[in-house]
């Protein structure tokens, strides 16, 4: 028998449970991601760069805060801890490392954190930063034990830990080889225990050499979609911004299953959501008195007596034919499972094969998992060669899930693309296109309008390419969502005012025109009559007498009885649109308690399947 705990439970646990099954395959998502940063706090951090240039620790805090931020937004459950060394003050449990200040534990983000990181930016900031922390010496390896003792404290379950250094110091403990090696042990223990370290260097006169001392801290690149220690220092914002996303943004996958290449031959691949439409949260329940937050949950009765059901005394049930089609829940899973989830490949087609309306969804990414099956990276890396230099794709079975049908999907080659700053832009693998069925594709009645002669044609040609400009999908934000957020800072932060939201979506018309020229009056000369103007509404036509006054009605068509008659038999009263089963109600006499589609129906059935 079911348990009463697992019947009631809340409504947002099963949201939560539903969510996780449309993760598929046997892959699920356990603990919490947690980020440390730990920033040096020397001199050198301090100083002003060119032309007004913000210092280094200016930079860091504004990262640092467009870190918080997000993570509010994005996933508010993560960790996220904020520790200086290099300092003159300390301040940690005990104060057993000297020189090392944690302004922030390993906890959730929240307002009161973003206003402490505020405070620390610009020359007030840097004036509070001298008057609380200081700088003295460093010892990055007590730095390290620190965070090390940070991620020990927690008692939660983390899935991914990372600690960022930010410093303009290639050599942080100067000539000082016993520091060096104590840092680059405890650096050791921290990968032990799954930490990944990154550093984020930034600019300092004469350049920054990573060879000298932080080659041996960082961690490897986790996989190939990474591209590891970066040679160059940040010398923007910007950049250093750009950084930060690319390592701490997660790479969860949707998805981990095999594609079968033939028999005997699978290969395991993760499924990345490549874009995910984000929407806003959903409110939070709250008690009027408390302000606490209310749990809801959802209970079945039987009309009859009104005893609360269990999960094991419901049954489901499909009308078919009249008859109710009853089904135990093993039964309905069964039905729904096809195949296990996987990819099996069917054959390859040229590109031009694929056309622009077969995407009927959005697509999603292929990427191996060589931790899962040796040798996935090796045959997969030849599979998106060949398929890359034949211009074909990948024709494929896709089943996502053990209770969705298959779907068929064309897997398109993508090869790795890079930008100046050596970040990796576009990542290696197959973007998995969903293609349409054949009763997907619809016979669509085009309607005849006028063609545009050859003149019209060209000049239309001629303004399509003024108006032309690069799209980047990352250069135009939602401000629906940004006016939303913005908001909700402004209310946290106890601001003024929030913000101001630039609409990047809301066309530049100054430009437009100042691109165009007299190109507008131009085809508005080949297409429209003279003295044509749009916003003028067209006066409306009135009938002559001689015309009887009003517009002619169309005649009605009675259904014939035996034909009404075949469909009450066969169930198919639902294919006929209100108009005609209001007709039909009238033509038979049949009285009707209202006017939706389900009532006519129910009337006609009861009067002609008798």
């Amino acid at each position: 028998m079911a348990d009463w705990k697992d019947f009631h439970q809340n409504e947002e646990e099963e949201g939560e449970q539903e969510e996780g099954d449309e993760e598929g395959g046997d892959y699920k998502i356990t603990g919490r991601d947690s980020l440390v940063f730990l920033i040096d706090a020397s001199k050198e951090m301090f100083i002003k760069g060119e032309d007004g240039e913000p210092s280094n620790f200016d930079m860091t805090m504004q990262c640092v805060r467009s870190v918080y931020t997000s993570k509010i937004i994005s996933s508010h459950k993560d960790l996220v801890a904020l520790v200086f060394y290099g300092t003159e003050q300390s301040k940690n449990p005990r104060n057993s490392f000297k020189h090392v200040y944690i302004y922030h534990d390993l906890d959730e983000p929240g307002a009161k954190r973003v206003q402490d990181v505020d405070a620390l930016r610009g020359e007030k900031g840097a004036q509070l930063a001298a008057e609380t922390m200081g700088s003295g010496e460093t010892s990055l390896g007590d730095a390290l034990w620190c965070c090390s003792n940070l991620y020990s404290d927690i008692k939660l379950r983390l899935s991914h830990k990372r600690l960022m250094i930010f410093t303009c110091r290639d050599q942080p403990h100067g000539c000082d080889s016993a520091k060096d090696r104590q840092a680059r042990t405890k650096a050791g223990d921290l990968k032990e225990t799954g930490v990944v370290i990154d550093l984020m260097h930034l600019l300092k006169p004469g350049g920054f050499d990573v060879s000298l001392f932080f080659c041996d801290i960082v961690s490897p690149p986790e996989d190939e979609t990474e591209l590891g220690l970066q040679v160059e220092p940040c010398g923007k914002l910007e950049d250093l911004k750009k950084r930060v996303r690319a390592k701490e943004q997660k790479k969860r996958a949707k998805a981990r299953v095999t594609l079968c290449l033939g028999e005997g031959i699978n290969v395991a691949v993760g499924i990345y959501a490549t874009a995910v439409t984000l929407r806003k949260p959903f409110a939070t329940k709250l008690d009027r008195q408390t302000n606490e937050p209310v749990r809801s949950k959802t209970r079945t009765f039987q009309t009859q007596t009104g005893s609360v059901l269990l999960p094991c005394a419901l049954k489901k049930a499909q009308v078919y034919a009249k008859k109710q089609i009853v089904m135990e829940n093993e039964e309905v899973v069964a039905m729904k499972k096809f195949d296990d989830p996987g990819i099996v490949l069917i054959g390859f087609k040229p590109m031009e094969k694929l056309k622009l309306h077969h995407h009927i969804r959005p697509s999603v990414f292929l990427y191996p998992e060589e931790d899962k099956v040796t040798g996935s990276a090796c045959v997969f890396t030849a599979l998106l060669k060949k398929c890359s230099e034949r211009n074909v794709f990948a024709l494929c079975r896709y089943t996502e899930r053990r209770n969705q049908p298959p779907r068929f999907v064309a897997l398109v080659p993508q090869r790795e693309e890079a930008d100046q700053a050596q970040i990796q832009v576009t990542p290696p693998g197959f973007n998995v296109i969903f293609l349409p069925f054949a009763d997907d594709i619809r016979t669509l009645d085009i309607p005849h309008c006028p063609i545009a002669s050859g003149v019209q044609v060209d000049k239309m040609k001629q303004i399509v390419s003024k108006l032309r400009f690069k799209y980047r999908n990352d250069a135009f934000e939602n401000p629906v969502i940004q006016q939303h957020y913005r908001n909700l800072e402004a209310l946290a932060l106890d601001m003024m005012a929030p913000e101001d939201t630039e609409d990047l979506i809301m066309p530049k018309v100054d430009q437009m025109d100042r691109r165009l020229g007299p190109l507008v009056e131009e085809f508005k000369d080949l297409v429209y009559p003279a003295n044509y103007n749009p916003e003028v509404k067209p006066a409306a036509k009135r009938k002559t007498a001689d015309a009887g006054g009003g517009a002619d009605k169309k005649p009605k068509v009675e259904m014939p009885e035996d034909e009404l008659r075949a469909h009450v038999q066969n169930g198919t009263l639902t294919k006929l649109t209100v108009p005609v089963l209001k007709d039909a109600c009238k033509q038979f006499g049949v009285r009707t308690t209202g006017t939706k589609k389900q009532e006519l129906i129910d009337a006609l059935v009861a009067k002609l399947g008798q």
